[in-house]
């Protein structure tokens, strides 16, 4: 009979087995979700060097903000592929992993049109929302041209999903890297009109993403064939029929994950929308500040993408230990990186908040953002990592509980009564999200812990 200690938890010199490992696959997710988020600064920046910017990058912020909230949605849902080809690679059953595969592409494919739609409906009520004319005209063009990268961005999700919870990783850094490259090249072209092209203004940023996120899914796809083939997976041997008890299943597990995701961003687009109404220069700050908070959440996003995967293939295994070791180091690595971002936002906001607009009064509004942003950086972190080992675990039901009370329970209504009551402005609407951050990030951490010791008292009574 197996032996299975109980007594304590799984100790530091396990944990320390799980380094390099854990290393090798969150050091190029980190970097490819980098890669990502620099697609927006980009458009950010690029757009920030037109004319009256604060109206520019505020366009840029509105209608990224609700396109993500309502367009990821869709894409969130592939997140239960963590626990399903991850498991199922952990347990060397391959055939599942392609079946899965083939069915979110299905599944994107249905789920694309619905989530267009739903972000054009919203359009007509811009101009009800009392928002400045001007921001309103010049964020609709912005979003009718960001909405038509909705299927190849569902695309790219189902298939980065599949390749990652198989360990191959290189095609998902250089699809990344190098869509970058295509989409500062778009902006260049599409936003001031060179190469002969026409002067799209702030809409020519939103097709400039739509050609990279496109470029990408085919890179993807081409790298999905070629790891196939390479390895002799079995990718074109297994069923590739639509299975409804298989998207059931990716349902099941997606849809909390796609709730918390929604939730999270959610939260963050209500607080654009509410900043709004201050003015377009507290809007532009808040822009800058949510931009470079984003930027350095992508590294601990990054480090949950590798929890996810290292703990459902421990899971798929049945080795609940080595789940644990997993965890504990994704946790450890994104709560050392957050920690030192948090000491560089409060070390140098102002120089930052520069480098986006050389406007004083937006730097001024940026710069103050970035200090409270400083604060939550450590708990941005720890919740965002707990989320991807629990989502490894098959849990992805308790962090979207845990966004709903911290954002829409707690944190939102006092942002919105320090913004609006206290006449604090758009501080008090961050130092409302920084709270909500504190609890969720130690709730998720103390919600790990007991996962993981309900799962060995499960294996050990099992063994």
């Amino acid at each position: 009979m197996e032996k299975v200690c109980l007594n304590h938890p799984v100790e530091t010199r396990e944990i320390g087995q799980e380094f390099l490992p854990m290393l090798r696959l969150a050091a190029p997710l980190a970097l490819t979700e980098l890669g990502w988020l620099a697609m927006a600064f980009t458009d950010t920046v690029m757009v920030g060097r037109l004319p009256n910017s604060a109206t520019a990058i505020g366009a840029v912020s509105l209608g990224s903000t609700l396109f993500y909230t309502i367009g990821v949605f869709g894409s969130g849902i592939m997140l239960g592929m963590d626990t399903l080809v991850a498991q199922a690679y952990g347990a060397g059953r391959l055939e599942d992993c392609h079946r899965t595969m083939w069915n979110s592409l299905y599944l994107a494919c249905i789920l694309s049109p619905i989530l267009m739609a739903s972000v054009l409906i919203v359009l007509p009520l811009f101009g009800h929302l009392g928002l400045a004319p001007a921001l309103v005209n010049t964020t609709v063009p912005f979003l009718k041209a960001l909405v038509w990268s909705t299927l190849p961005l569902a695309l790219y999700f189902a298939l980065r999903r599949y390749l990652q919870a198989m360990h191959i990783v290189k095609p998902v850094v250089f699809a990344l890297v190098s869509a970058n490259l295509v989409n500062l090249a778009g902006n260049w072209v599409l936003v001031y009109g060179h190469l002969g092209a026409r002067a799209f203004g702030v809409a020519g940023s939103g097709w400039s993403t739509c050609i990279s996120r496109a470029y990408m899914v085919l890179v993807l796809a081409i790298a999905a064939v070629y790891y196939d083939r390479k390895r002799s997976s079995g990718l074109w041997s297994a069923s590739r029929r639509f299975e409804l008890n298989r998207i059931r299943l990716l349902l099941r597990l997606g849809l909390p994950a796609a709730a918390q995701l929604l939730l999270e961003v959610g939260a963050f687009a209500m607080a654009t929308f509410l900043i709004g109404k201050l003015g377009a220069v507290q809007l532009a700050g808040h822009q800058i500040a949510l931009n470079v908070a984003s930027f350095t959440y992508m590294v601990p996003l990054g480090i949950c993408s590798a929890a996810a995967v290292r703990v459902g293939h421990a899971m798929g295994a049945h080795d609940p230990h080595a789940a644990a070791r997993a965890g504990w180091m994704a946790i450890f690595f994104g709560a050392l990186f957050m920690s030192c971002s948090g000491l560089v936002l409060f070390l140098f906001a102002r120089p930052i908040a520069r480098a986006y607009t050389p406007e004083a009064a937006v730097v001024n509004a940026g710069a103050t953002l970035l200090l409270v942003a400083a604060v939550f950086q450590l708990f941005d972190g720890l919740q965002v990592v707990a989320t991807g080992a629990l989502r490894g675990a098959g849990n992805t039901r308790i962090p979207m509980l845990a966004n709903f009370v911290g954002y829409w329970v707690i944190g939102l209504p006092l942002g919105a009564f320090l913004c609006f009551q206290l006449k604090m402005g758009a501080v008090g609407m961050w130092l409302g999200l920084c709270l909500a951050l504190v609890l969720i990030g130690s709730v998720l951490l103390a919600v790990w812990q007991a996962e993981i010791k309900r799962l060995t008292v499960t294996r050990s009574t099992a063994a």
